[in-house]
């Protein structure tokens, strides 16, 4: 009889398809009217969520395990107290909703629609106005029964060990899930671009096994920043190397430039690009709150001094090895207050490749030859920089 259960059991598995399948999203609405603002999504197959919202600016989030977008690439424009809507992979196995509100909101209801007439599974959210003493009561706080943890989860990083004959060199991929970071307008976006560049600089770097390189992300899944910062301290890196691309109106812009942490930004433009690079938590929906001051908030305490004075060299000797492979912005060593850089004892740097809104800086970041050259440039200032602390 046992048999025949498991037979009959394994039947059904394949006749309901594959197990792991994730729910394809089908199409995403928004409706308003004078009592609420509605927002519904169309799937395939139901699925578990989890709901909350997120204060300073005002959001609501919604977690579901791994979805699949087959929905229009175009923008879902915002209606009524929904601003804006972003939606993605957030974790390895878990996507993320980001509704942007215009003003503190509740969840008036909150429910699933099995398939009826011509719709599929359904997931609706109706939004009321509320005040901001009442939105903040609700901060965090879970909507339903779900155990799905809507930060990112403590995965395993393989991390290393501290060895006398390597080095560590921390590379991070910026941007990932959830948060694309610069949008492609001659190919992919900017979170694609930044890990095919890190695999092949983390390719480059081991093939010499003078170097352990720790990877911060090798997939297409959010990270926060502080994350990043403490994948680089748990490491003990010798070495933290951000690697980002940028878009400007002015398509004519291209060049690459280095970036090392300051108090004081080294002009506006360097401001302008800590700031918008420093929103990637709040693109991905991630709670501030949690976190502590000294990385909140970008105060360098008299321990980071020696830490930017090396990081500093570094960029210093970055920045000439990538000017024998690619075009180099005027002032090419700028500085300001990126989060990513704040571990208070890892040298840091955060490299601008180029503009994914100029047409030959894209194609060079994108193409496999544009890689190698970068990350040969990379190895040849990560050489370089080590070979003045051997005796």
């Amino acid at each position: 009889m046992r048999i025949h259960k498991i037979i009959a059991a394994l039947i059904v598995f394949i006749l309901s398809g594959s197990a792991g399948a994730a729910p394809d999203v089908t199409a995403v609405r928004i409706g308003d009217s004078a009592e609420r603002t509605r927002f519904v999504i169309e799937m395939s197959e139901a699925a578990d969520y989890r709901v909350m919202t997120l204060a300073n600016p005002y959001r609501l989030v919604i977690d579901f395990p791994l979805l699949n977008w087959n929905v229009a690439a175009a923008r879902i424009e915002g209606e009524g107290l929904i601003k804006d809507v972003r939606y993605g992979r957030f974790t390895a196995d878990t996507s993320r909703v980001v509704l942007d509100l215009t003003g503190p909101a509740k969840v008036g209801r909150l429910f699933t629609l099995p398939p009826q007439s011509n719709y599929p599974h359904r997931f609706v959210v109706d939004l009321q106005e509320t005040s901001r003493a009442q939105f903040m009561a609700r901060v965090n706080e879970a909507l339903d029964a779900s155990t799905l943890q809507a930060q990112t989860s403590e995965r395993s990083i393989s991390v290393p060990q501290r060895s006398s004959s390597k080095r560590v060199v921390v590379v991070d991929a910026g941007h990932g899930g959830i948060d694309p970071g610069a949008l492609g307008r001659y190919g992919p976006d900017e979170k694609h671009v930044t890990l095919e560049v890190a695999r092949t600089v983390r390719r480059r770097l081991e093939a010499t096994g003078r170097y352990s390189v720790v990877m911060t992300r090798d997939k297409d899944v959010f990270l926060p920043l502080a994350k990043r910062v403490e994948i680089a301290r748990r490491a003990e890196a010798d070495l933290f190397i951000s690697l980002h691309c940028d878009v400007v109106d002015n398509r004519r812009v291209r060049g690459a430039t280095v970036y090392t942490l300051s108090e004081t930004a080294s002009d506006k433009e360097a401001a302008a690009l800590a700031r918008k690079e420093n929103r990637s938590d709040v693109i991905a929906g991630v709670n501030l709150g949690g976190e502590s001051d000294d990385v909140r908030s970008i105060l360098i305490d008299l321990a980071q001094r020696e830490t930017m004075n090396y990081s500093a060299e570094f960029a210093e000797v970055l920045a000439p090895e990538l000017g024998d492979t690619m075009v180099l912005r005027t002032n090419t060593h700028r500085f300001a207050g990126f989060r990513v850089l704040t571990a208070p004892d890892v040298p840091s740097v955060l490299v601008e490749m180029g503009f994914l809104s100029n047409r030959r800086d894209a194609q060079f970041m994108s193409s496999r030859e544009g890689r190698r050259q970068i990350a040969g440039a990379i190895l040849e200032a990560v050489d370089g920089f080590f070979s003045q602390f051997e005796s």
